[in-house]
């Protein structure tokens, strides 16, 4: 299982060395942690960690990605070995971003299935609902993203997908607040979405947690043996991880629905983040380390894949997607099929 193979390192001026075949973390010059490098196919580094050369160079030759990120989980940079994977699969990847039609059809399905997504949480969210006014303003926005999923076939362009897309986000987050405890919302209030940076503490949470499934599905993407640069919905650019973005559109979803858990549950609380010159809201590093827990604790859980007829673990779907968006790259199926969640 590839569940607990990625280490996340959120202690500030942590030092990563080298001990024989092991990795040690350690905080104020004690030993921390040893992990067996065997045990990893990923560090993810929070904020300032201090990593040593010899570390450095023997995660690479192991072929174990070294992610950094800044504090509040936004992309730095990824040290990695040299590229493996199916040339052959590369190769028909670069030539399917040649077709348009494979492409539009492809940047369709992405954001079909983002929206498919937001729509579960929503109707969950109106089920549980206390208030009938508040009930019905989460079955308006469901309504509207069926509308939504209805118009992409008939988009004609990406710029046509991108902008269903956006308009059914909006809709979605205007109502997010709904689904926090009434006596939680003034904490964790949030308008619309804010990202760069965020602006509040749900945004803050939400882009936390978003920073990990990207992270997952590079991962993933990378195993399967695809380019993670050349995405299909997202524009290339250089230096961005398009078909990683495209991969993880599926997920937010998952990630609002634990972001609600643990602000509905009491689990983070006002002190858990702080506000830097500007407005930009970051979670602390206790928080970081609770929220980054609790993030492995839910890719435990089983879930039923409608496509595979059996239950496989959350944390292990982004690499089942990616095997079977690489098998209708090669043309070994007609479609893709994102995951859907119950």
């Amino acid at each position: 299982m590839q569940l607990l193979n990625t280490l996340y390192v959120t202690a500030p001026e942590s030092y990563l060395r080298l001990d024989n075949d092991t990795l040690r973390v350690e905080v104020d010059r004690e030993a921390r942690l040893r992990v067996p490098l065997h045990h990893l196919s990923a560090v993810v580094c929070f904020g300032h960690v201090n990593l040593s050369s010899p570390l450095m160079h023997r995660l690479a030759e192991e072929g174990t990605a070294l992610v950094l990120l800044d504090a509040n989980g936004r992309f730095k940079a990824r040290l990695e070995g040299e590229t493996s994977g199916n040339v052959l699969l590369r190769r028909a990847h670069h030539q399917a971003l040649d077709r348009a039609d494979f492409v539009l059809e492809l940047a369709r399905t992405v954001v079909a299935g983002k929206i498919r997504n937001q729509r579960q949480v929503l109707q969950r969210g109106a089920r549980e609902a206390k208030l009938d006014e508040e009930s019905a303003r989460l079955d308006r926005v469901v309504d509207d993203l069926a509308a939504s999923l209805r118009a992409l076939p008939g988009a004609v362009d990406l710029d046509m997908v991108r902008g269903i897309e956006g308009e059914a986000a909006r809709g979605y987050f205007s109502v997010l607040n709904l689904l926090v405890r009434p006596d939680r919302r003034e904490l964790f209030s949030m308008n619309g979405r804010s990202r760069r940076p965020p602006r509040d503490r749900m945004n803050a949470l939400l882009s936390f947690l978003y920073s990990m499934w990207m992270n997952d599905c590079r991962s993933a993407v990378e195993a399967a043996g695809l380019d993670p640069q050349m995405g299909f919905l997202h524009a290339l650019r250089p230096g961005r991880a398009a078909l990683a973005l495209d991969l993880v559109e599926e997920f937010r979803p998952f990630a609002d629905r634990l972001a609600l858990t643990l602000v509905n549950r009491g689990q983070l609380a006002a002190k858990d983040f702080v506000e830097r010159e500007g407005g930009a809201v970051l979670l602390d590093g206790d928080a970081r380390k609770a929220v980054v827990v609790a993030y492995q604790e839910r890719k435990k859980e089983e879930l039923t894949h409608a496509l595979l007829a059996e239950t496989v673990p959350l944390g292990l779907v982004p690499l089942v997607q990616a095997r079977l968006l690489a098998r209708h790259i090669r043309g070994e199926s007609p479609a893709y099929v994102p995951f859907a969640s119950r």
